[in-house]
């Protein structure tokens, strides 16, 4: 019963479709159908062309997954499952809404939010790699994708040593792979298109 709940918590976060709702009510506009099509804050300041706009659709991102998180804890305050399967859940339900015919945004913002407080050295990880990654190829999908599929390894590499940075501490390193490798892998589902779209356009270049 306490996974349905929480996994109920962290979809009813999660689907909060707020790119969707400050363009339609603010704007006239569905984001859906405007530039990249992506329901999050990078397409709403891109469509709108307005840095508050995308700022506050980021802190709203961010919020469903900490707030997912912060629910669950208080709940379940000495076990780590329910809160990462709750945060598992916001991010899947951000990324596929299902009051958007299961059209969402990338995750990132959703992930984030509940990441850093339930295992902030992971976001760490994923944000130093973005870095790296972003400085030297100057593509933000490159460096999101790169950046998830680094931090996946190097969880599985060393989760002996992250599980003592997890809040709670996870019952064994399996969980927190286990948690880390079902977020990052619905963040990947959702670069596959932008990936496929920059190797088809590096391959019409180098023709």
């Amino acid at each position: 019963m306490k996974y349905l709940i929480v996994s109920f918590v962290g979809a009813i976060w999660g689907s909060i479709p707020s790119a969707w709702l400050l363009l339609k009510f603010m704007y006239g506009k569905d984001i859906r159908s405007e530039g990249s099509g992506n329901v999050g804050a990078l397409n709403s300041y891109e469509v709108t062309n307005s840095v508050k706009i995308g700022v506050i659709v980021l802190i709203i991102d961010l919020l469903k997954g900490a707030i997912s998180v912060f629910l669950c804890r208080l709940i379940y305050p000495n076990e780590f499952v329910p809160p990462a399967l709750a945060l598992i859940m916001a991010v899947f339900c951000h990324c596929f809404n299902p009051w958007l015919r299961f059209k969402g945004g990338r995750g990132l913002a959703t992930a984030a939010g509940g990441t850093l407080l339930l295992c902030p050295i992971l976001l760490l990880i994923w944000i130093i790699l973005f870095g790296i990654t972003f400085l030297i190829k100057r593509n933000v999908h490159l460096g999101n994708f790169a950046a998830t599929i680094c931090t996946v390894i190097i969880i599985f590499i060393f989760s002996d040593l992250f599980t003592k940075f997890a809040f709670p501490v996870p019952q064994n390193p399996e969980l927190l792979v286990i948690f880390s490798l079902n977020l990052l892998m619905i963040i990947l589902i959702k670069h596959f298109d932008p990936i496929v779209e920059l190797y088809d356009s590096y391959k019409t270049k180098n023709r």
